[in-house]
């Protein structure tokens, strides 16, 4: 036997409701038309579903098992139309994001905590990656978006490239560093120091190449290579090494008191630090409430990073 799967939903309601006007008007129907339902089951079934003259109604056994099944289809039908709904407005979903490793840990870690405290049922798929692989990785549908910074996106890549931050570069060191203590700071004094080197591959490896160049040297004086960003910061607590890094990430690492910049301009190339993600779209509604995040809380952090900059004296 066969029972259509919507008249056990609307037995369900009545007995819910305790009468049939009371379960139509839950489901969106008329009594009349539930009514006809539960006479067309009872008639199927061959059985009364309802003890008669009892008021609010009562299922018989065979009514109460049977609301039972209509029950948790009725459960199944609100949870999928809320999934439905979560997913349209953002609210629900998966979000793949792949990013630069400093920027990520340094800035977009927390902005992605930030998120999920306003979209606790999305879930995001963080990775690692430079341009080249994160271009490949969008391109494949691997990850929806990247943060990442760029000098030049290629006409007819079918990305598209949002600007969130500009670029700058800086000195790291650790707050007792003893160049922080010289009044005028010699550039070519940078060289009397170890460095750490940035990760190989990054931008900011042929940033301190260029650096090292500008200086009227050929290399650094490199003690520390292939470590991760917190590895390259507690390397610099401990020591009188220099590295280079974005002004941003600095900047995160401002309330620790443990790094800072040292006041003095290099040169970098003009790069930004962006969101990249195909031209068309940005897919699913998780991703594009993701990604205006993003540009929100970024927008947020350059002003004070601006501040930041405004308040310090650099040098040559």
């Amino acid at each position: 036997m066969k029972i259509d799967e919507k008249h056990l939903i609307q037995l369900a309601a009545v007995v819910q409701a305790g009468g049939v006007t009371e379960g139509a008007s839950l489901l969106g129907l008329t009594q009349p038309a539930v009514s006809r339902t539960i006479a067309q089951l009872e008639r199927r079934v061959g059985e009364p579903l309802f003890v008669k003259g009892r008021r609010p109604l009562q299922p018989t056994p065979l009514g109460r098992a049977l609301a039972d099944h209509g029950q948790a289809m009725l459960t199944a039908s609100r949870k999928a139309s809320a999934l439905v709904d979560g997913f349209r407005h953002g609210r629900t979903g998966v979000v793949r994001i792949g990013g630069s490793p400093f920027f990520t840990d340094a800035l977009v870690a927390g902005m992605i905590a930030e998120f999920q405290h306003a979209y606790p049922d999305v879930r995001v798929e963080q990775s690692y990656g430079y341009l080249p692989d994160l271009r490949a990785a969008i391109n494949a549908d691997r990850i929806d978006l990247a943060v990442c910074p760029i000098d030049i996106l290629e006409e007819g890549s079918g990305l598209r490239f949002q600007e969130v931050l500009p670029g700058r570069n800086v000195v790291a060191c650790r707050v007792t560093h003893p160049l922080l203590m010289r009044r005028k700071l010699d550039p070519k004094e940078l060289l009397d120091y170890p460095w750490i080197s940035p990760p190989p591959g990054s931008p900011l490896m042929a940033d301190l190449r260029n650096l090292v160049l500008f200086l009227g040297a050929t290399e650094a004086k490199i003690r520390y290579y292939g470590g991760s960003l917190t590895a390259a910061i507690n390397y610099m607590k401990a020591s009188d090494a220099l590295t280079i890094l974005p002004h941003s990430v600095v900047f995160a690492y401002r309330n620790d008191k443990a790094i800072t910049a040292l006041p003095i301009n290099i040169p970098h190339p003009e790069r930004a630090l962006g969101i990249l993600h195909r031209a068309e779209d940005l897919g699913a509604p998780a991703v594009e409430a993701f990604s205006n995040h993003i540009q929100k809380s970024f927008e947020n952090l350059k002003h004070l990073i601006k501040r930041h900059e405004n308040a310090v004296v650099w040098g040559l």
